[in-house]
């Protein structure tokens, strides 16, 4: 095993491990797809550390990519925030394992640093949903436009007075979306529309791939620290965000929700769940199990 600093809990890496590793072999073979060149698509690599970075959104994913950037010389700024979030997100900012040929990219998935951070599924999910449907930067306008007419036009009652009031002021359609209309496209539609609330383990391949560090949102800080020091990466501040403005609104929000809802979600993001030693405990205050 690749050494672990000293300050970090490695016996909980190690549950991590464990945890991933019964989890997959719960799930039947049947589901586990074939890794292919265009599956590696959310892993950036850095050659130098010789490091891959399975990126997902929602997860500090903004801040991580600008961590690559630095790490992989792309910027040079001591201060990640002086990068701008559009210019982390560009496809060229990061080197993407997808664009290696095949043989190369197994061979850096066989001897390079793996690293992923993971979050709880539905804190995950509202955080897109906030960002993106009841938020009013110019990617959320786009995510109105772009879902949020649709689920709208498909998941709202056409005679309700809420939909003839937004036709009456021509306020633009997908602006006002409500959980339980996006959660109803989810459960109708799937997960795979988006990045931003397609599963982890769709995203990362945890079950094909075999992850060196397993990093946990609510663990941001030590296990930031952790992986950074496992790879000799150069002092880099990593930005801290507060995350207790999703976290604490998850249960008032999913409450609202029919159990069936809940159900289904859970059903959607089961492997997410199973793999990362999440449940729905803090939502509901029981779990489905």
């Amino acid at each position: 095993m690749i050494g672990f600093s000293d300050s970090h809990p490695w016996l909980e890496q190690i549950s991590r491990q464990e945890t991933l590793i019964n989890g997959c072999s719960k799930i039947q073979p049947a589901e586990i797809e074939e890794l292919k060149l265009s599956s590696l698509d959310h892993i950036l690599v850095d050659q130098k550390h010789k490091f891959l970075y399975c990126y997902v959104p929602k997860v500090a994913c903004t801040n991580w990519k600008r961590v690559m950037m630095v790490l992989t010389g792309s910027s040079n700024v001591t201060n990640l925030l002086e990068i701008p979030s559009n210019e982390a997100h560009s496809e060229n900012s990061t080197l993407r394992l997808s664009q290696f040929p095949f043989k190369e990219a197994t061979e850096y998935l066989k001897t390079y640093t793996t690293f992923m951070m993971v979050r709880h599924p539905m804190e995950r999910l509202l955080s897109a949903f906030r960002n993106k449907f009841e938020g009013n930067l110019t990617s959320s306008k786009y995510f109105q436009r772009r879902y949020g007419r649709r689920i709208i036009k498909k998941y709202r009652l056409l005679g309700s007075k809420n939909y003839r009031k937004q036709e009456q002021s021509r306020r633009p359609l997908g602006s006002d979306v409500t959980l339980n209309e996006f959660v109803q496209y989810l459960i109708n539609e799937g997960l795979k529309s988006n990045e931003h609330w397609t599963s982890i383990y769709d995203l990362c391949h945890p079950c094909k791939i075999n992850y060196t560090f397993i990093g946990k949102y609510e663990h941001l800080t030590e296990d930031t620290e952790s992986i950074l020091s496992i790879i000799k990466a150069p002092p880099v501040k990593f930005p801290m965000t507060n995350s207790a403005h999703t976290k604490s609104k998850v249960r008032e929000y999913f409450q609202m929700l029919p159990l069936k809802y809940m159900h289904s979600l859970y059903t959607l993001y089961r492997n997410d769940f199973l793999l990362f030693d999440y449940n729905l405990e803090s939502v509901l205050g029981y779990d489905f199990g």
